[in-house]
């Protein structure tokens, strides 16, 4: 499962939220970006639960992430 990931830090916080990102599991990509969000990351995982697991008990709890915002690829 692929999934795109919008994740917005507090100010002074996007260089060390990305460098802990990018050692997650699961995460294939993350790079700093101008506009709505500060990162964006893109992951590969198993399923739903992991997708959930890497979002929610992972990202949420690197240092400075403030909210995210997560949209799953479907085969539509």
């Amino acid at each position: 499962m692929v999934g795109g990931i919008l994740i917005n830090v507090n100010p002074g916080k996007t260089k060390s939220a990305l460098e802990a990102i990018r050692k997650i599991e699961g995460i294939k990509y993350a790079y700093a970006v101008f506009g709505r969000y500060d990162i964006v990351a893109m992951i590969d995982v198993q399923d739903i639960d992991q997708a959930a697991a890497t979002v929610i008990d992972k990202i949420g709890s690197v240092d400075g992430v403030v909210k995210t915002e997560t949209l799953i690829k479907t085969n539509l």
